[in-house]
């Protein structure tokens, strides 16, 4: 069984919307910043996540309801600042299961602010009645997300090719796994 250990206060997931994803997916961080509910960073608004952003605006677009959850603002309430991006690919799925995301800034990284996140998406996935499985997939290469997993109590099921990030290993969790008796509803 995975406890979720304590969450910061300081660190949540602040959810977009779609004109928000359309301005990011454009890169502008101008327009983006006029509509979201927190200030946004440049990074937010440049290449490496701009494909991330234009999913999420024909997503949202095509169901508006699935902006609750998908990819949102990593915020860190105490500082007032977005340090990355996290949420889930989507609603659950048939089969209850919903994939989680997250990417912090480079300058953010080795902070805390991935596990406090990713806690706070399992606290969320273990409260909701539709989830049954949490899933990530992560690239072979990636050490700190795979220990960040592997801490938590993910367990590799398979692999998979995405067309974008190439080979991904394939990790799930059971949401009645997860417990967040430390982590305010």
């Amino acid at each position: 069984m995975c406890e979720v250990g304590p969450v910061p206060q300081d660190v949540r997931i602040i959810h977009l919307s779609g004109p928000v994803f359309a301005a990011l997916a454009r890169g502008d961080l101008a327009a983006a910043n006029a509509l979201s509910p927190v200030p946004l960073t440049e990074y937010l608004a440049g290449p490496e996540p701009r494909r991330v952003w234009e999913l999420r605006a024909e997503q949202v677009a095509a169901d508006p309801a699935s902006a609750a959850w998908v990819t949102g603002i990593i915020w860190d309430e105490r500082r007032g600042l977005a340090v990355g991006r996290a949420g889930y690919h989507g609603p659950p799925d048939a089969a209850g299961m919903v994939e989680i995301g997250y990417t912090v800034e480079p300058v953010h990284r080795r902070q805390g602010y991935a596990r406090a996140a990713l806690a706070a998406l399992l606290a969320r996935a273990a409260r909701e009645p539709d989830v049954r499985t949490a899933r990530v997939t992560i690239s072979p290469d990636n050490g700190p997300s795979r220990q960040l997993a592997a801490w938590f109590g993910f367990v590799e099921v398979g692999e998979q090719w995405d067309e974008e990030d190439g080979l991904e290993i394939i990790y799930e969790l059971p949401a009645t796994e997860v417990t967040d008796r430390s982590v305010p509803s």
